[in-house]
């Protein structure tokens, strides 16, 4: 870094230093207060003048300072008559603080010498500045980033904080403007790495707090265009324009005006990022997601000289992208897989790949994939926006100036595969799909057949090995004519062989030359590959052949071990001992330790053996009523954990068979989101059965997946099925309890008239079946939807409605939480301090009961109270201590409603660069409350803008708010339209 004064280690040969350490060596802070320490134990380091002494001398770099400089240093143009004679008294004393031969007295000067390395925070700052711009020459962002933000950790507050005299001041002005550079820089870097959202919100603050800095607006307008905000970004140059001339009488230099007309003319290069997103201690940079070619592999040359050339021209391509159809089992992945890992040489940023499950019930969401592509290039999960539309445009800036493969397998359609594809130049694309993709523009297709004859024999022959298929030629080839030529049949009939030396290739071909063990239909395509199931299945001992068919019958993308023995109704050492068996057998995949998944067709096949084959019957329907008990007592017992004391957990559908134990919330939280998106697909596949009332409970006691923010579009589908279900099959309770759940879905997303329409048809079923909890939980339900529409005393009848409910359970965590919620009710009618009371109480009681993500929307209640109330320094503080639990919840959408919340106080306390900041960071992460919420978020943040005088991105921030609100219907509109209508006539 330029410019900046070096500070090496200011150490002397020869001295004691050098010949043993002290036990507990001296450090000592300029970047801040002026501090010393001698191991963990702080010094005194006297009078503001003996401070501004050690000070001077720290900063000379163990050079001598003369007593003439030191004075003038320390009181400048007009020193004390006992100037020198006090000098000697602070030096005195400092000798009595400080270790032995560090303060010299030399050349009727003095000097700090002997200290060891690391003991001065300045001296660490710019040994992690040089190391940081070293990785940043080396194209090593990641790493620079992370050491440049070590670097500016070390400074703690005002440089020199309370030391008087000029040469402090200078070194104040100087040091305060390299932070700013280093500061600068780092984020140049956030914005290079793609981290544009958390970047606006600490460019916000910034550029109000150094107004006149033109390389933070430039920083800034940049951040915003990245983040799809081109109104503001161009509002924040008009702002800078206007406050150079009032105040300098100057234009914006050059560069801001090149990138302003960059914006408004939409450079493509200006949108993207010049490197790949990442967090270093998280994901890796260049993702290696191949799965492991086969060893064996056989055949498909031209195939492979094909896909290889197409690879291979995508340096000089918009985009390569080639898309493999086939029926199942003729090798499209076993294929594209090969081809992908040849050319990995030539994408050397790295290689993604998925399994799309476009063969199954539920194919992949492309917006899910993207938000996995881009956590694997990187990207950190707060900068992932919600959309499919923002993420497939945020994955393609991300890719930009990359090469890399993506590999996208078992695709659906092309509708599925378009977001997913990089579009740049230098990028590629492989697509297998059972459909050909004729309606994917400028691919290049390929249509996979079964094998040739003399391929399949190969492939037999590498499996069973060359000296038992050299003397029954013949044989081989029936078997693989009985194989139907298909790569999957022919690698289980061969691995069948090898695994039974007893057998010759003869006895194998006698057995499936018998068409008894054969299905009838073996000519259909699909129909060949259920035949060679046919002999992996009948090889298996009886204990195998059940887990293999009880198992195809859960939904879901893999199952876990511990599902999987729920499923089978056996201990999970017993369990895993089958599974893995099963995998041995190709017909079962290993997904990752301790989780499995079959192949679509082989999911399917299982399903017809188990039909066909599971006697009684009644096993089928048996083993998934046991993974719904596992699912349903697994999850109560998070439920439990994450909110100790609610009665909820009592009052759902018993269970049978036992779930999971968890010593700790973590672990709890943990399973939880992975298993999300298995226990969902339970719950759908429970329509239409006796379990239907058991999946709905399990969908309500998994309720935090949807306040956090994950798998949220999931979740409402999952509800709004089991709505109709249980309607159809006029379970009252159940659809009750169902329709209260779906309301809980729109609140969170802002959908104020279809949450009460839900709201109220469950309050009606609730209360015919008389199911008093879930009355109670309905009733604050729409007491929250009055709260959105201002209905302050409708809201209260509510909420005192579900507080007799609770009360009368002994549901005491819930209660706490409604009187947060009446707190507000009282807010809205003007009864300030009846709210705060309220809060208070509420507080109390999730006091009472621990740490659990409740007391954090009870710290939230207070907070909002306490707002109302002027007590701003109050609220922060309880908003603080709410911000930290949830995010230890992983709560990110209460998280973001905390930040607003935090915005809100700053702006009523008039501290509008704060409140601008914390505004970004709600819109960063999203809000419980969807567009309605975003659309307060953005009409904030105009306000402030406006009070920090950026008047022309207020209005950019209005006229988005505005959007929102008629969009949504939502009466904020009204006061938006006056804001800009009073903003155009100013």
């Amino acid at each position: 870094m330029d410019g900046v004064p070096r500070v090496p280690e200011q150490r002397r040969p020869g001295s004691a230093q050098d010949a043993a350490e002290p036990a507990a060596a001296l450090r000592f802070g300029v970047l801040g207060p002026v501090r010393a320490w001698r191991g963990e134990e702080q010094l005194a380091t006297g009078s503001p003048q003996q401070r501004a002494l050690l000070a001077a001398l720290l900063l000379r770099e163990g050079r001598t300072a003369t007593a003439a400089e030191l004075i003038d240093a320390l009181w400048g143009e007009e020193p004390p008559s006992q100037a020198l004679a006090a000098l000697r008294t602070y030096a005195s004393r400092l000798r009595k603080i400080l270790d032995a031969g560090v303060l010299v007295s030399e050349s009727g000067g003095y000097a700090v010498r002997g200290l060891p390395e690391g003991a001065l925070d300045l001296g660490v700052a710019q040994e992690l500045a040089a190391e940081a711009e070293k990785a940043r020459s080396a194209g090593d962002l990641c790493h620079a980033r992370e050491v440049l933000a070590r670097a500016l950790a070390q400074w703690d507050g005002e440089v020199l904080a309370g030391v008087p005299g000029p040469y402090a001041e200078a070194q104040r002005v100087r040091l305060e403007e390299w932070r700013l550079q280093l500061l600068e820089s780092r984020l140049d870097m956030d914005l290079e790495q793609g981290c544009h959202a958390e970047a606006v919100s600490e460019l916000t603050a910034l550029t109000a707090e150094h107004p006149l800095r033109e390389r933070l607006r430039e920083l800034l307008m940049l951040a915003l265009y990245r983040s799809g905000r081109q109104a503001e970004a161009l509002a924040v140059y008009a702002d800078t324009r206007r406050l150079l001339a009032d105040e300098l009488g100057v234009d914006p230099r050059p560069g801001l005006k090149e990138l302003q007309q960059r914006i408004l003319q939409a450079d493509p290069a200006l949108a993207e990022p010049s490197a790949p997103a990442a967090e270093p201690a998280a994901v890796p940079v260049r993702p290696a997601q191949l799965p492991a070619t086969v060893p064996d592999f056989t055949g498909r040359a031209s195939f492979v000289s094909e896909l290889g050339e197409v690879l291979a021209s995508a340096d000089g391509r918009v985009m390569a992208v080639s898309a493999l159809a086939g029926i199942g089992g003729v090798g499209k992945t076993t294929l594209a897989v090969h081809v992908a890992h040849q050319a990995r040489s030539a994408f050397p940023d790295g290689q993604l790949y998925v399994d799309l499950q476009g063969a199954g019930p539920r194919a992949a969401e492309p917006e899910t994939v993207l938000g996995s592509f881009l956590r694997a290039l990187g990207t950190a999960d707060s900068a992932i926006p919600d959309s499919l539309e923002e993420r497939a445009a945020l994955y393609r800036s991300v890719l930009d100036g990359r090469r890399v493969l993506v590999l996208l397998d078992n695709a659906r359609d092309a509708a599925q595969v378009r977001p997913l594809l990089p579009g740049t130049e230098g990028c590629a694309a492989l697509v297998t799909s059972r459909v050909r993709m004729v309606d994917l523009a400028g691919a290049h297709l390929v249509d996979l057949d079964v094998m040739s004859p003399d391929e399949a024999l190969s492939l037999f022959t590498k499996i069973v090995g060359e000296e038992r298929v050299a003397s029954e030629r013949k044989a081989a080839l029936d078997v693989v004519a009985a194989c139907g030529f298909l790569p999957l049949a022919i690698r289980i009939a061969a691995s069948r062989l090898a695994a039974r030396r007893t057998w010759t290739v003869s006895v194998l071909a006698a057995k499936l030359a018998d068409e008894r063990r054969r299905l009838d239909e073996l000519q259909a395509g699909d129909l060949a590959v259920k035949a060679t199931f046919e002999l992996g299945y009948g090889a298996m001992d009886p204990a195998q052949a059940r887990a293999f068919r009880l198992l195809g019958l859960a939904d879901g993308p893999d199952i876990s071990l511990a599902a999987a023995a729920a499923v089978l109704d056996l201990p999970v050492d017993e369990t895993e001992d089958l599974l893995e068996a099963l995998v041995d057998t190709s017909l079962l995949e290993s997904a990752a330790p301790g989780r499995y998944r079959y192949h679509d067709l082989v999911r399917l096949y299982a399903r017809a053996c188990a039909e066909r084959d599971e006697q009684p019957p009644s096993e089928r329907e048996a083993a998934l009523s046991r993974l719904l008990d596992f699912y349903l007592a697994t999850t109560a017992q998070v439920y439990a954990i994450e909110h100790p004391g609610d009665r909820l957990t009592d009052d759902l559908e018993p269970t049978r068979y036992p779930g999971l134990s968890f010593d700790e919330g973590t672990a709890a939280l943990d399973w939880l989101y992975t298993e999300a998106g298995q226990l969902l697909a339970c719950v759908r596949q429970a329509a239409g059965t006796e379990r239907l009332r058991r999946a709905v409970d399990l969908l309500w006691a998994a309720k935090d997946l949807t306040e956090s923010g994950a798998n949220s579009h999931q979740y409402e589908m999952t509800a709004r099925a089991t709505c109709e279900a249980t309607r159809a099959a006029g379970h009252e309770r159940a659809e009750g309890r169902a329709r209260t759940v779906l309301s809980d879905v729109l609140l969170v997303s802002g959908r104020i008239q279809p949450a009460e329409q839900e709201a109220r048809v469950a309050m009606e079923l609730a209360g015919s079946a008389q199911d008093a909890t879930a009355v109670s939980w309905v009733a604050n339900n729409r007491g929250l939807i009055c709260l959105h529409e201002s209905r302050f005393a409708d809201g209260k009848v509510f909420f005192d409605q579900a507080l007799e409910g609770l009360r009368a359970a002994g549901n005491r965590p819930f209660e706490a939480t409604v009187l947060g919620n009446l707190s507000r009710a009282h807010l809205g009618m003007g009864n300030i301090a009846k709210a705060v009371e309220m809060a208070q109480h509420g507080l109390a009681v999730h006091t009472e009961i621990g740490r659990t993500v409740r007391l954090a929307n009870g710290h939230f209640a207070l907070g909002v109270a306490l707002t109302r109330a002027g007590r701003y320094t109050e609220a922060l503080s309880q908003f603080s201590d709410a911000l930290g639990i949830f995010n230890d919840h992983r709560q990110r959408l209460w998280e973001g409603v905390t930040h607003f919340r935090i915005a809100e106080v700053h702006a009523a306390d008039r501290r509008p660069s704060q409140a601008a900041q914390h505004a970004e960071q709600a819109l960063a992460l999203g809000c419980i409350g969807g567009d309605r919420m975003q659309g307060n978020v953005l009409t904030l943040l105009g306000r402030s803008l406006s009070a920090l005088g950026q008047a022309d991105r207020a209005r950019a921030c209005w006229r988005e708010a505005l959007s929102l609100y008629e969009q949504n219907g939502a009466g904020e509109a009204n006061s938006v339209r006056a804001l800009l209508s009073s903003a155009t006539a100013a």
